[in-house]
């Protein structure tokens, strides 16, 4: 597992962030907060598919006075993301779980004062969102839109906090390029030790945010930053947890679910490989114990790679292996491999 960077443990909801608390996967639902129906229906699926907290926009108050009916309805901790207007923070932190503000276009310090006296009252944290593309003026003509600005911009609104003696702060610094934005979290991180939501903003459609999301969460996580995150795809749901999931585990930030170990197809294959390994996706994809499962086509790395995993197959021509802990405990016809295969997972998954 990776050292991470120690961080201050807050609550959102009864989900701790920062800490030893494990990595906590986010989304935002797209529906207009005001249509309850549609927000819950959204809340819902984010929950089935691993979601922790969900985030909700509320650009007026019509979206605000929802979110009581809202919240009485869902399980999942319940983020207000708000801009511009003070006032639906106000509404907001007296039903929601944590308030979301961008210091950039919220206004005059008096109407922060107003949101964290709010806060402090509900005891409910406050994530500063620093956005690359609505930087305050000052940073913005000092710095540009750096990195360097968006630190300079977290730290004045982290200091303000402080100010009036408000802690229970987690911070993002989010940009629409991977290397400014992996550059602001490195820079900011010695600098507090505060929880940090990590996240590349307007990724763009499933293929570009999962490579942006890939590399830049990735190399952040990997340096034993991030405390919680947020895999932004246009129009997508479950895909932003399936992601985040998939990212926290590929990188070693989270021991969860297992690592398939899969060669790449090539004219050695001896077995209808990409059914086998869609088929076991599918079938282990509830098991939450971290395991190394091995699914390879031919002898040439078959044996090796099974060695070293917890369970494998090792397809031959028309037959293959099942492999627990590098012994054979099976040798059968093609067919038959994956259901074998498939039931030395889940033993193996029960004992941990």
């Amino acid at each position: 597992m990776i050292k991470r960077y120690p961080t201050k443990q807050i609550f959102v909801g009864n989900v701790p962030v920062g800490g030893d608390a494990p990595i906590s996967v986010q989304s935002m639902t797209y529906s207009r907060t005001r249509d309850v129906e549609a927000t819950v229906e959204q809340i819902n699926r984010l929950h089935f598919a691993g979601c922790d907290i969900v985030r909700v926009a509320v650009p007026d108050m019509e979206d605000a006075l929802a979110l009581k009916a809202i919240k009485e309805r869902i399980s999942l901790p319940l983020v207000a993301d708000i801009h511009f207007n003070y006032k639906l923070a106000l509404v907001a932190a007296e039903v929601v779980d944590c308030i979301r503000i961008n210091p950039g276009n919220i206004g005059e310090q008096s109407r922060v004062k107003d949101i964290v006296k709010a806060c402090t009252e509900r005891n409910i944290p406050i994530r500063i969102g620093v956005n690359a593309g609505s930087l305050e003026k000052q940073f913005d003509a000092k710095y540009g839109q750096t990195a360097e600005a968006m630190v300079a911009s977290a730290e004045y609104n982290i200091k303000f906090l402080e100010d009036l003696g408000f802690t229970d702060i987690k911070v993002s610094l989010k940009a629409s390029d991977v290397q400014r934005t992996v550059e602001a979290y490195r820079l900011l991180r010695p600098k507090n030790n505060y929880p940090f939501h990590l996240g590349v903003t307007e990724a763009g459609t499933k293929f570009h945010a999962t490579v942006k999301s890939a590399i830049g969460l990735g190399a952040l996580l990997l340096d034993g930053i991030g405390d919680t995150l947020r895999v932004s795809i246009t129009g997508e749901l479950e895909e932003e947890i399936n992601v985040g999931r998939a990212i926290l585990k590929d990188s070693g930030a989270a021991g969860e679910g297992l690592n398939i170990i899969s060669c790449p197809t090539c004219g050695r294959i001896e077995a209808d490989l990409v059914s086998a390994v869609d088929e076991i996706e599918q079938r282990t994809k509830h098991i939450k114990a971290p395991l190394n499962v091995s699914v390879m086509g031919c002898v040439v790395n078959a044996i090796g790679e099974a060695h070293h995993a917890d369970v494998a197959i090792a397809y031959g021509k028309g037959s293959g292996l099942v492999m627990v802990k590098g012994e054979v405990v099976a040798r059968l016809e093609e067919k038959e491999l994956v259901d074998k295969f498939v039931v030395e997972v889940e033993k193996m998954a029960e004992k941990q």
